[in-house]
């Protein structure tokens, strides 16, 4: 599918940051287009700029990245600063991995490694709160690549939790979101960064290239499911029509 930017379409748009000079958004961006939103691709590390208000989105995403939230580079500090306007503006925001963490940053919580230097790098659980059943059904495992762990600020729910890191996925208010795991792996996406970042395989905890591979023919669809769902609830679709994903946690 064809990755359609703002520049294409009259559609409504999602703003979504990438950190990486050939970063894509992939199946979250899919979905989102097909579900009639149009993307608006910044890179604030490569000189983009970002709106001083969100209303002329959707929504926002901000996607991971090698580095850390903790780190002193300026636009860092930028996005970090950034998060506060689609929170007070109440616009549907979600945060994955580095995104999720430069989230709680804003919040005012801490973004650090494992006390025992562990890493979550490829398939790894994922356990729903009794407050994260309510809102939809989720996979049983979910891909990882990151080396540091956000806590819960206050005014944050866990949504789920896992057995390394405990904070997998938080809410703040209605509609903002931060999820340390990535369902817009592609399989393209995989054989890259287990190309590329094939080093961090020796890490402690991580799982080798071909426990990646066996983990997305295993947990893939889920994850698929899971993400149909979220988005449904996150954002529903650009006519208008907004689909709870309470029934799917029914299924």
């Amino acid at each position: 599918m064809r990755l359609e930017t703002f520049a294409d379409s009259p559609r409504p748009k999602v703003l979504v940051i990438l950190h990486q000079e050939h970063s894509s958004p992939g199946r979250v961006g899919q979905e989102l287009i097909r579900r009639g939103f149009a993307l608006d691709i910044r890179k604030p590390r490569f000189g983009d700029t970002l709106p001083e208000t969100m209303a002329g989105h959707a929504g926002a995403v901000i996607f991971g990245g090698p580095m850390s939230a903790n780190d002193p580079d300026g636009y860092v500090h930028r996005e970090i600063d950034w998060i506060k306007v689609p929170l007070r503006e109440g616009v549907p925001f979600l945060g994955i991995c580095l995104g999720a963490q430069m989230m709680v940053k804003q919040l005012g919580g801490t973004v650090a490694g494992h006390r025992d230097e562990l890493v979550e790098i490829g398939y790894y659980p994922l356990i729903p709160t009794e407050q994260g059943k309510a809102l939809m059904k989720w996979p049983e495992k979910a891909y990882q690549w990151h080396r540091e762990g956000f806590d819960r600020p206050a005014g944050c729910e866990l949504l789920a939790t896992g057995p390394t890191y405990p904070n997998q996925a938080i809410r703040y208010g209605q509609n903002a979101y931060g999820i340390q795991f990535h369902p817009e792996l592609t399989h393209s996406m995989l054989v890259r960064w287990t190309t590329r970042g094939a080093p961090r395989m020796a890490l402690p905890g991580a799982q080798q290239r071909r426990d990646h591979f066996a983990g997305r023919y295993v947990y893939d669809q889920a994850v698929r499911r899971w993400l149909d769902a979220f988005l449904d609830l996150w954002i529903g679709r650009a006519d208008g029509s907004h689909v709870h994903g309470i029934a799917t946690a029914a299924e």
